[in-house]
């Protein structure tokens, strides 16, 4: 069973090359048409996603994002959100790879089978990087006014916070 993954790429490989001799088409030729259109995507999305990394990066070197934290800390007590997790819940809508790092900082500190650790665990899993993923698909598409999408992703990840936190305490 193990190795089924390593069939996998030469397996779908190959079945996309027989198809295509099949049905008689240049493969070659639909690959560089495939790659000119990837290409065009990422000139398209680029400006956003620069702009998203930059922005992030000077919110972060700021501590804004501690600040922020220590700010909303007595409101975490209150509604049962461990402080802890908090700057985990302020920068997974903004930046995956951040969010990483503060999730492995949580668990080397609190440890994985901790409540503290387990909560973050679910809050990652719970929660996406909005903004990122905003920038992305909506930059690619040409979209420049989001609309309700910002609120209502924002929701979502605040109900994923809470609700993350509110089940890691049910089950322990």
């Amino acid at each position: 069973m193990d190795k089924i993954g390593i069939y996998a790429v030469p397996f779908v490989i190959s079945a996309i090359v027989l198809a295509g001799a099949v049905k008689r088409i240049d493969i070659f030729e639909s690959f560089k048409e495939g790659a000119k259109e990837g290409i065009s995507s990422l000139i398209s999305v680029a400006p956003s996603l620069i702009g998203l990394v930059i922005g992030v990066n000077m919110l972060s070197a700021s501590g804004f994002f501690e600040l922020t934290a220590d700010a909303l800390s007595p409101f975490c007590h209150a509604v049962g959100i461990p402080p802890e997790v908090l700057p985990l819940g302020l920068i997974r809508p903004v930046s995956g790879s951040g969010a990483t790092a503060i999730l492995s900082s949580i668990l080397e500190n609190n440890g994985p089978d901790s409540l503290i650790g387990k909560t973050a665990s679910v809050m990652a899993g719970s929660t996406e990087t909005t903004f990122y993923a905003i920038a992305v698909y909506y930059g690619a598409a040409g979209i420049k006014k989001t609309r309700h999408t910002v609120p209502a992703a924002l929701t979502a990840d605040f109900c994923g916070i809470i609700t993350a936190c509110a089940v890691t305490r049910m089950i322990g």
